[in-house]
């Protein structure tokens, strides 16, 4: 039986090998990549297939300095969805999730990187999820906690909206540093949880409704194709056409 960490592995390298059979990753294409511990084995198996030489010219949009970081290993061109080269739009983007519900909607955020996520994933034409099947749930909301990523002079008053929309709310506290967690973006995050399932794109929309938030960790809005790999190595593959 595989480990967490192999189907991690496991489920990055599928995605990226048969995303590229099937034509949508390709050469000359704008890519957006995504942050995490299932993130970063794409981009190795991505940076493998450009050093080989299956790919060229792929010019990519990063989520975090942690991606920045590894495309830098790699020799992968990094831009911003401002440059003239990828002009506000990505031909797909591929991140891991913190749980994936039957409809594929998705949690992410457990990096604190999900504004810069959603905002390239949601510029991108298709947008790829992968997985390890422990992140397969019924329900969103109840178990892995939904991160909100607020402006620090807003703390209280988000809490309390928070709070009416049926969450309780915590800051997130750093991990070997003292005080709270601060984002690529320099703000907060607060982690939200709910006694039961909530409906997620509504949810989705009325978060960010609420002044003094940046962006939420739910995913409804736009569809992926998901790659989730199973203890038994074999991956599941939902929507892909």
């Amino acid at each position: 039986m595989m480990n967490q960490s192999e189907q991690k592995k496991l489920a990055a390298e599928t995605a990226v090998d048969t995303l590229i059979e099937k034509g949508l990753i390709f050469s000359g294409m704008k890519i957006g990549l995504g942050t995490g511990s299932t993130a970063m084995p794409a981009v190795d198996r991505l940076g493998w297939h450009i050093k080989e030489g299956h790919l060229k010219d792929v010019k990519a949009v990063v989520t975090s300095f942690q991606t920045q970081n590894r495309c830098q290993d790699w020799d992968i061109p990094v831009y911003t969805l401002n440059d003239r080269a990828i002009d506000g739009e990505l031909d797909l983007a591929i991140d891991g999730a913190d749980e994936i519900d039957p409809d594929c909607n998705c949690i992410k955020g457990g990096g604190a990187a999900h504004v810069r996520e959603k905002i390239v994933e949601y510029s991108a034409k298709t947008f790829v999820v992968i997985a390890d099947q422990s992140k397969i749930v019924n329900d969103i909301g109840t178990k892995f906690l939904v991160p909100v990523e607020i402006i620090e002079g807003a703390r209280v008053p988000v809490m309390k909206a928070m709070a009416k929309l049926g969450a309780t709310c915590v800051l997130r506290e750093g991990v070997r540093k003292a005080g709270p967690v601060i984002t690529d973006n320099g703000n907060q995050i607060l982690d939200c949880h709910w006694e039961k399932p909530i409906n997620v794109a509504e949810m989705e929309d009325k978060i960010n409704q609420i002044t003094g938030v940046l962006e939420n960790g739910l995913f409804s809005k736009k569809t992926p194709v998901c790659f989730i790999a199973k203890e038994d190595g074999t991956v599941e593959i939902r929507n892909l056409k």
